[in-house]
């Protein structure tokens, strides 16, 4: 049986977060540690992944994610091949459709059909001279199939059971049948909501936050087609209508107030005291969510929610 991996991608609040996350990465066995791009929220992706490079020997890098909306694909494919270079052949370019990536500079997100011409793009750019692993972030079926058929890898953030793990890996299938690749080698990586806390309470308490962020555009769009229960296909809806891509602008008890917090909990998130979360990894391990990428970027601490899955989860 392969090993799990296990990886983490944060929003690059400030650079002393930044330095104390990707040490923690290299000191603690991580094997990825990402950085989103979310203008308006944090520093510049580039530059906070050019710093990691620096403070880092081992652990590999990713942008977790960035898009191709606001940046032309030539430029992102020049500045995944200089990270690289600094950083001694350990980066993988992370790139997605676009949500607070996009919405905060007032672009719309890439559909699936110019997503998977950009992937194709940039990995044509990058070349056999800069092997740059290209992965796409990936939730809505068009956007599964894309990375299918034109990339290295997959960030899935569609949910940890069995249904959507094997709903993911279908769509992927798809995709690559499609464009003829079947038997190509693909990394798949399936991406969690994390906090961790000594105190179930502080845990849970600022959890919201991401839940909503992250339901809002994976499920949104079609929640009954994305496996939303109708009797929260509403809810969902009125969710979609609420939620803040801004951070200063979010509501931790949004979820709560719609009834939600409790389904999309157990769907995307991993969550709780360090017994708690153990118990909820070794669930979606056995579901088939066999590597994990988990985002503390809205976690109620970062540094802390890393420390202790690090500490007490990752070590077993």
């Amino acid at each position: 049986m392969i090993a799990p991996r296990f990886g983490f991608f944060f929003w690059p609040y400030e650079p002393a977060l930044v330095a104390r996350m990707v040490r923690l990465g290299e000191e603690q066995g991580w094997d990825l540690v990402g950085i989103a791009d979310t203008p308006g929220n944090a520093m510049d992706v580039w530059v906070a992944l050019a710093q990691a490079a620096t403070l880092s020997t081992r652990v590999r890098l990713a942008s977790c994610v960035t898009n191709l909306a606001t940046r032309d694909p030539a430029i992102t494919a020049g500045a995944a091949a200089s990270i690289d270079k600094l950083s001694g052949g350990r980066f993988v370019l992370g790139v997605g459709a676009g949500h607070s990536g996009v919405v905060n500079v007032g672009r719309r997100p890439t559909p699936p059909a110019d997503l998977r011409e950009g992937l194709t793009r940039v990995r044509g750019l990058l070349g056999d001279e800069r092997p740059v692993p290209v992965y796409a972030a990936a939730s809505g079926p068009g956007a599964l199939r894309a990375a299918g058929a034109a990339a290295d890898g997959a960030f899935v953030n569609y949910g940890l059971g069995a249904v959507e793990t094997s709903r993911a890996r279908a769509l992927l299938a798809e995709g690559a049948a499609q464009a003829g690749r079947t038997g190509t080698p693909f990394d798949t990586w399936f991406i969690a909501c994390l906090d961790v806390s000594e105190r179930r309470e502080t845990a849970l308490g600022q959890l919201g936050n991401i839940l909503a962020f992250v339901a809002a555009y994976i499920l949104g769009p079609a929640p009954a087609e994305r496996g939303v229960p109708a009797e929260l296909v509403p809810a969902i809806v009125e969710l979609r209508r609420q939620y803040s891509t801004r951070r200063r602008e979010m509501d931790p008890d949004l979820v709560r107030r719609l009834g939600l917090f409790d389904y999309l909990r157990r769907r995307l998130a991993v969550a709780g005291t360090p017994e708690d979360c153990a118990e909820h990894t070794q669930a979606a391990l056995a579901a088939g969510a066999t590597n994990l990428m988990f985002t503390v970027s809205l976690a109620a601490d970062p540094v802390r929610t890393v420390e202790l899955f690090g500490r007490h989860v990752l070590k077993r």
